[in-house]
């Protein structure tokens, strides 16, 4: 019998649907602490960040429970998608989202990828303060900008797959990152925030 370090999730998941409860304890063990750092950055409290991973998942062990997963894409996604409906669900009885409209700058060119060469330590300062400004605007973004940069920038996801998890179209998730973009710019020229990295 091969031991669950040599299974993927799915199959850990079918495992456990089956009735066998050690396979769960991998796949938590697996996917727990990604999932919290996912949480936490969307709600940026220790406290509230626990109670929706707890309730995730719960959720989780219910969903598999009564049959809803099946192995048809990575668990991983799936369970993202079901702590994104948590969240959505405490944002919309809280109506903290705000819609903050896109001004008429439509330029992405920013939004290049570069992988980071080998810089001197000065840079190495300049760009660590750059990525902290970003960080700190980014809590300023409504959630659901917020969560599809954290996606595309930290978890390096697809929009197809940001869009899978978030439950929208892969256009909404695009539309959502572009606004997200003019509104990181126009929260920079309002303060005055140097976005771009230095290269060596």
């Amino acid at each position: 019998m091969r031991r669950f370090t040599e299974m993927t999730d799915e199959e850990l998941a079918l495992r456990y649907v089956d009735g066998d409860n050690s396979a769960f304890d991998e796949l938590l063990a697996r996917n727990q602490q990604k999932l919290f750092d996912y949480i936490m950055f969307m709600v940026h409290d220790q406290e509230l960040a626990n109670d929706i991973f707890q309730d995730t998942f719960v959720k989780i062990i219910t969903k598999l429970q009564q049959g809803y997963y099946t192995n048809s894409g990575k668990f991983s996604y799936w369970m993202n998608r079901i702590a994104h409906n948590i969240i959505m669900d405490l944002y919309r009885v809280q109506k903290t989202e705000r819609v903050i409209e896109p001004n008429a700058e439509n330029d992405l060119s920013n939004l290049a990828g570069q992988e980071v060469m080998v810089m001197n330590r000065e840079m190495q300062m300049v760009n660590h303060q750059v990525m902290n400004d970003v960080r700190h605007m980014m809590d300023s973004l409504p959630a659901s900008q917020r969560e599809v940069v954290y996606m595309r920038m930290y978890q390096d996801l697809s929009f197809k797959e940001i869009a899978e998890i978030t439950g929208v179209s892969i256009n909404t998730a695009l539309g959502r990152m572009r606004y997200a973009i003019l509104n990181l710019r126009r929260m920079a020229r309002k303060y005055d925030i140097q976005l771009k990295v230095e290269y060596a």
